[in-house]
């Protein structure tokens, strides 16, 4: 991965380059970049596709100890990313948290934005999202130490697939959520992070209600991609988010759950394929 220093720290992030359409793609809480392997795998022969590892738990280099990890905070750090790395056109896409990062860029400074894709996503008053953003939220209120305590349970396997873990947010990927916990769980300065992006999230539940009542400003093309079977993410939300939006559609996947990228990549990549193509 390649290393950019940001206002608030360094943010890891891969690049998969060429000279197509850009794409860059946003993972949620306690996720890092590795959420969209499989999708950048099946885009990268036709897109660049730019995947930073966000300061959300799952990141392995710990931001400066003034650095604002608010959502709104995170938010203006993805735009920030995207000016650094000076990206035009771009098609931005986030699954989970990634696709609440994605609301706040569209109804904030959206300049470098052409397309928006909301991958079943926090929305509305769901948030933080269903029992696992519950659950989190409330152990962040633990010191760090005692937060890396709580979370070691999370090794265990029958754990890490309880409702207020992954076990609701994906149905297939439990070896790629058991590395996303490896930074949290060994290195104590991440855990100081994680905690404080927990506090800020605490204090922000109606964040979304605000931000929704914003997105019909949002006049560029927008794809809503909603799991049908999601138990994390309401299915009436993706539909609610596809009417607000003035260029808005929805496409519904079965057989997932909220994180769609590692349950169904190939369909996931097919539907931005379809709705960002290459251009002839």
């Amino acid at each position: 991965m390649t290393v950019i220093e940001l206002s608030a720290g360094p943010v890891e992030y891969t690049d998969s380059g060429g000279s197509g359409p850009v794409l860059v793609l946003l993972h949620g809480l306690m996720m890092d970049a590795t959420l969209w392997d499989e999708v950048i795998a099946d885009l990268s022969a036709g897109y660049r596709c730019v995947a930073p590892a966000l300061p959300l738990g799952a990141h392995r280099r710990a931001m400066r100890a003034d650095a604002d990890l608010s959502l709104p905070g995170v938010a203006r750090l993805v735009t920030e990313f995207l000016d650094r790395l000076d990206l035009h056109e771009v098609t931005l896409i986030g699954n989970d948290t990634g696709g609440a990062l994605v609301q706040l860029v569209m109804v904030g400074d959206s300049e470098r934005v052409a397309r928006a894709v909301l991958v079943s996503c926090d929305a509305f008053d769901n948030f933080p999202p269903g029992l696992t953003g519950r659950a989190l939220v409330l152990s962040g209120k633990l010191p760090p130490a005692l937060f890396g305590l709580f979370m070691q349970q999370m090794r265990v396997r029958p754990v890490r697939r309880t409702p207020i873990a992954f076990g609701w947010l994906t149905r297939r990927g439990d070896a790629t959520t058991a590395r996303w916990l490896r930074p949290v769980l060994t290195q104590p300065e991440i855990r100081r992070d994680t905690v404080r992006a927990l506090r800020a999230m605490a204090g922000s539940r109606r964040l979304l209600l605000e931000t929704a009542d914003k997105l019909t400003s949002f006049e560029r093309p927008a794809l809503v991609v909603w799991a049908k079977e999601d138990r994390v993410m309401p299915p009436g939300h993706g539909r609610r988010l596809a009417g607000l939006l003035p260029a808005g559609r929805l496409v519904e996947v079965a057989d997932s759950y909220t994180l769609v990228p590692l349950d169904q990549p190939a369909r996931l990549a097919a539907t931005i394929r379809e709705f960002a193509p290459v251009a002839a």
